[in-house]
């Protein structure tokens, strides 16, 4: 049985047109969905008995249920139980212009980043489209204040699971669906050329962030496996391509991992492979978790990088830390958990 939420407008459309039905439904049932925000069809009071009675034999509305929940000042971190018993999370951040939500895109990962607490579990399956949408409802739920930015960042490589996720962005972007503004979403990828090369002729309008890590392939070779598929060359190239296709300014993600990527040497590296390209750098400080051996650089070396980067003309900022009393490292409220029952 397939789930409601699974669909696009349009695809609804065109489902309701097969069974004999008028299109406009699709509109009425988003407007339950989505504004009204019922959990039942037989609360769509003004739907046919009839189509009720069918929309209750052929979907359902499956929901997700918030497992735990870690506050801190600005940050709420949720595990999410699936249907199937799987955990995802999510994490809520308040910032001055709005609250954003970071969502998971796969039960695990398969990229395997080694500083990554999401690649230490391995991908389980990818998550469907109705488990993205959920994540955004369920957490505006919980705090009843509105979602104003997504990004997909969360556990999985959201270009592995490319077609629910486009559905995902298609949903929450829709003025009759959740109507989160198109340049409020951002999809973060640590670098699958061909999804890049893929999603930049979609000419979504939608944010993209490149997982870098490293100004080298040397560098990032022992700490992304996926860099020995595609090189940092490859990325760049493909980069490059996006903007003159799109038009829009690409973020580069880098974690500062001491000792590993932090040095000033780097620092001026990344300068020399950025110089000229319509992007900006986000220096994300590191989330430590007892799994690895991977520690986070000093605030003294974290300032340097900045500075370096910044009298190269590199447009740069430092990620504000969130979460420093729940797990915030990504996918590590689910390890606790898996970990526990392993115990």
């Amino acid at each position: 049985m397939n789930n409601i939420y699974d669909y696009t407008k349009e695809e609804l459309e065109d489902y309701f047109l097969k069974i004999g039905e008028s299109k406009f439904r699709a509109d009425q049932v988003f407007n339950w969905l989505y504004i009204k925000r019922v959990k039942k069809f037989d609360d769509m009071t003004n739907l046919k008995k009839d189509l009720i009675k069918y929309l209750n034999e052929n979907f359902n509305l499956n929901d997700l249920k918030i497992l735990n929940k870690q506050s801190d000042i600005d940050v709420k971190k949720y595990l999410f139980e699936l249907h199937d018993g799987n955990k995802i999370e999510a994490v809520l951040m308040n910032h001055d212009y709005g609250n954003s939500l970071c969502v998971s895109t796969q039960v695990g990962c398969n990229m395997g980043c080694y500083f990554c607490e999401s690649g230490r579990l391995k991908k389980l399956r990818n998550l469907s489209t109705f488990e993205l949408v959920l994540q955004v409802l369920k957490v505006e739920e919980d705090i009843k204040q509105r979602i104003s930015h997504v990004v997909l960042m969360g556990i999985g490589e959201p270009f592995d699971n490319y077609d629910n996720v486009m559905r995902f962005i298609n949903i929450i972007n829709d003025p009759k669906g959740i109507n989160i503004g198109i340049r409020h979403i951002t999809i973060s990828t640590c670098g699958i050329v061909p999804k890049i090369k893929k999603f930049m002729n979609e000419k979504t309008g939608v944010n993209l962030a490149i997982s870098l890590h490293a100004p080298n392939d040397d560098v990032r070779n022992k700490i992304m496996p996926i860099n020995k598929v595609y090189k940092i060359e490859d990325i760049i190239k493909a980069v490059k391509e996006y903007i003159k296709v799109t038009n829009r300014r690409v973020t580069f993600e880098y974690i500062l991992l001491k000792d590993v990527n932090d040095t000033e040497n780097c620092a001026r590296e990344l300068i020399n492979l950025l110089k000229g390209i319509n992007c900006y750098v986000n220096l994300i400080p590191y989330n430590e978790t007892s799994h690895n051996e991977y520690k986070k650089s000093p605030k003294v070396t974290i300032d340097r990088f900045y500075d370096i980067l910044k009298e190269g003309n590199i447009n740069v900022t430092i990620r504000r830390e969130f979460g420093s009393k729940v797990s915030a490292a990504c996918g590590q409220l689910r390890s606790e958990q898996i970990t526990r029952k392993e115990n």
